[in-house]
């Protein structure tokens, strides 16, 4: 359970000299991983493999000493790799070849891009006490026993989560060698959520160690990853957030949840998403605003991927067309389910479990919403729930519903994000794009789901032109009705999916389906 902000204030007052001591030593292997991931970890973690070899009682010695690595690793063979991306479908003009169409959807959207990012690092200031390293354009930084000076923070008002001047001249820093001229060439990318350059611009060179001369008004000495968030309060940026954190573990090889988190804003964090921290760290938030004029000393930072990069991952980074499956977003979903303790369920009967989600908003509401959920109830081999995925269903409980979804169904909104936690073998219907085709088929791609939407737009029925307060009409701001005989055409070729994917069929001990529903089947 996360404790107030006042309960984290009393613990760290608590605490001699404002200091945050470490606690005891999680064991090397004992990283709470799902079990088909520990073989990849091992590989890259020969320490830890080897106390587990030794220790009779490592609960994972089935998975030593396999061959397979994530995609990332310098040596790691196409055999090994911990997916393989399909590509049946038209590039588009992206690209000349399969081959070639294979290796952009595995460097814009998989364990490619983390591969890019390693081979960028560079170190910024070494040889001496502390380090500072990072990816081309601050994208990602790590550091060692450095310091911030958050006396700025007296004297600046709210809201301040996207400034750019909290740290001045001379207000971070560390006890080594700067490279001046490179971090000053690493400022192209310069933006609240787009780069970590304005908290590091400044960075000077210490005159001593700043812990051990005691600079520090508090001292940080456990493993820290300090975020600038998007907006919490909407599920598909704020996962932006926690995907590319994820992301950043396999760019640091670190798995332990013995970590803080440290959010880059001084107005205490709160969100229906919150409980997902969960996954990453033991901790309740730190925040700026616990540290307001203090000078603050982390003996290991990173600084992970930010959630709106230009070319980042996934808010509007480019796709090349006609591939999906990406291993980095399959393995996002185990990491989640695994460590939040979400399970399958077997679907009574083998049906295929379909839930449609209802909204009360304003805008983008299915107007014969009941009239689509009885012509649902009446397909045999399915189950029918509808559900609002608002605040007063913790978000828990939500994980469950999309976790046991096979069909999931809704208009073009954050909501869908959830297809993040879908089975494998499960469909996405985006029942009406609102004219932005992109945004969630893409998503879709990238964890490797069938994506359906709306096709004929002459049964399709807005209720207005839409009303944008300042754009005019706009697709994305009225509501719709749809023709019963056409929608569930479409759920009926999302069923066909579901009930003749082969993991679903291994796991429900079935064999194929019908034949693909026709055009004209209801």
């Amino acid at each position: 359970m996360m404790l107030s902000v006042s309960s984290v204030l009393m613990l760290i007052q608590t605490i001699s000299n404002l200091k945050i001591e470490s606690f005891a030593v999680v064991m090397p292997y004992d990283v709470d991983l799902p079990p088909e991931h520990m073989a990849f970890y091992f590989n890259n973690n020969p320490l830890a493999a080897d106390a587990c070899r030794k220790n009779d009682d490592c609960p994972y010695k089935k998975h030593l000493d396999k061959k397979v690595c994530w995609g990332y690793e310098e040596t790691c063979t196409e055999e090994a790799k911990y997916s393989d991306p399909v590509c049946q479908g038209d590039s588009k003009g992206w690209v000349k070849s399969k081959k070639e169409q294979k290796e952009m959807f595995f460097k814009q959207g998989d364990f490619g891009y983390i591969k890019e990012r390693k081979q960028e690092m560079k170190v910024l200031c070494n040889e001496g006490d502390s380090l500072l390293e990072c990816t081309t354009y601050t994208r990602f930084c790590r550091a060692k026993n450095i310091m911030f000076d958050f006396n700025k923070l007296l004297d600046m008002p709210e809201p301040m989560r996207y400034r750019e001047d909290v740290i001045g001249e001379g207000q971070v820093g560390g006890h080594c060698t700067l490279d001046k001229k490179r971090l000053k060439n690493e400022g192209h990318h310069k933006s609240p959520l787009q780069s970590w350059f304005a908290e590091l611009e400044h960075f000077i060179e210490l005159p001593g160690h700043p812990i051990k001369e005691q600079m520090c008004d508090a001292i940080i000495d456990r493993p820290t990853f300090i975020l600038k968030l998007d907006a919490t309060v909407n599920m598909y940026h704020h996962f932006c957030d926690f995907f590319n954190l994820y992301a950043s573990l396999h760019l640091n090889n670190t798995f332990s949840k013995d970590v803080y988190i440290f959010i880059w804003d001084t107005i205490p964090y709160r969100s229906n998403f919150g409980i997902t921290w969960k996954a990453f760290t033991n901790f309740p938030l730190l925040n700026l605003g616990q540290f307001k004029g203090q000078k603050v000393c982390f003996m290991d930072a990173v600084f992970p991927l930010l959630p709106r990069m230009i070319f980042g991952m996934y808010y509007n980074m480019p796709l090349v067309p006609g591939c999906q499956g990406s291993g980095l977003f399959h393995a996002f979903n185990r990491h989640i389910i695994h460590r939040l303790g979400i399970k399958q369920q077997r679907s009574s009967e083998n049906k295929v479990r379909i839930t449609l989600l209802t909204r009360s908003t304003q805008y983008r509401r299915i107007l014969n919403e009941d009239e689509l959920i009885k012509a649902l109830e009446k397909i045999p081999e399915c189950t029918v729930k509808k559900v609002n995925f608002n605040g007063r269903i913790p978000f828990i409980e939500q994980l469950e519903i999309s976790h046991n979804s096979d069909v999931l169904i809704g208009m073009h909104g954050a909501g869908l994000t959830h297809m993040l936690f879908q089975p494998d073998w499960a469909v996405i219907f985006e029942i009406f794009n609102c004219e932005d085709e992109n945004c969630y088929r893409d998503l879709a791609r990238l964890r490797g789901l069938k994506y359906i939407t709306w096709e004929k737009r002459d049964k399709l029925f807005p209720e207005d032109k839409g009303h944008h307060p300042t754009l005019g009409a706009h697709a994305k701001f009225t509501n719709y009705a749809f023709d019963v005989h056409e929608f569930v055409r479409l759920v009926n070729i999302a069923v066909y999916h579901v009930k003749n994917h082969p993991v679903f069929q291994n796991k429900h001990n079935i064999t194929n389906s019908k034949s693909p529903p026709s055009h004209t089947e209801l």
